[in-house]
């Protein structure tokens, strides 16, 4: 059996659980092989301050069958990364999925990758994907074509278990959430924008519009120009 290649972008102020939850399901799948690339092999500090080391760099990272881009702060600060961005599309030239988890798909739609696509991301951040011609869905996981977005944080373990049954069959999925013990039961009802306090849900996302919306636009109108002008 071909090894099953995924590709991970690490970068600094990776928001640790969005990679590390969805790698637990990559782990299991059948000749699976994780890469975690970044422009070098030193350690990467995550958001929770502790590290993770990349096992190989943009330049050397073999092509991608799945190519993987978790979120976190750090996501918006490769919108200034030109190297990335261009690894980003060199490998989703050739990979079968292109994917991201939580604000990942803003550094997927910095890159082109989510022209005219329907795709999600955290929700306090998710409308404005709007401003790269995406479609924001408020779903859990969004599936359209070769690209496959999952929502915030620990929408991850959704997120991977959904692409393993698109890419191994649903048998081998359900065999990883029972290895894996997912079988989730939170103590309380507070874990969406739809059933959260709404001024808590509102705060949250102005914070979000506050750090994130002018970066987001300045990515967006460099997008467009590197397309050039639309045709009249």
């Amino acid at each position: 059996m071909p090894e099953l290649q995924i590709v991970v972008l690490l970068f600094p102020q990776v928001t640790q659980l969005d990679f590390t939850a969805p790698a637990q399901v990559f782990d299991r799948l059948p000749g699976s092989r994780v890469h975690l690339a970044w422009h070098e092999t030193a350690p990467v500090v995550t958001d929770c301050g502790w590290s993770v080391v990349p096992t190989t760099t943009l330049t050397d990272c073999p092509p991608a069958d799945v190519l993987f881009v978790p979120g976190g702060e750090g996501a918006f600060d490769l919108f200034e990364d030109e190297a990335a961005l261009d690894f980003l599309r060199r490998q989703a030239a050739t990979a079968r999925w292109v994917t991201s988890v939580c604000t990942g798909s803003f550094a997927l739609a910095a890159a082109g990758l989510l022209d005219g696509r329907r795709a999600t991301s955290h929700w306090a951040s998710l409308g404005m994907l709007a401003e790269f011609g995406v479609e924001p869905v408020s779903e859990r996981v969004v599936v359209d074509g070769r690209v496959v977005t999952g929502a915030g944080i620990t929408s991850g373990i959704d997120f991977a278990l959904q692409l393993a049954a698109l890419e191994c069959g649903e048998d081998v999925a359900r065999g990883v959430q029972l290895a894996l013990e997912y079988d989730p039961a939170p103590p309380f009802d507070h874990g969406s924008a739809r059933t959260a306090d709404p001024e808590t849900v509102r705060r949250a996302r102005q914070r979000a519009l506050d750090s994130r919306l002018a970066r987001v636009q300045r990515a967006a109108d460099r997008l467009t120009g590197r397309r050039g002008p639309a045709a009249p």
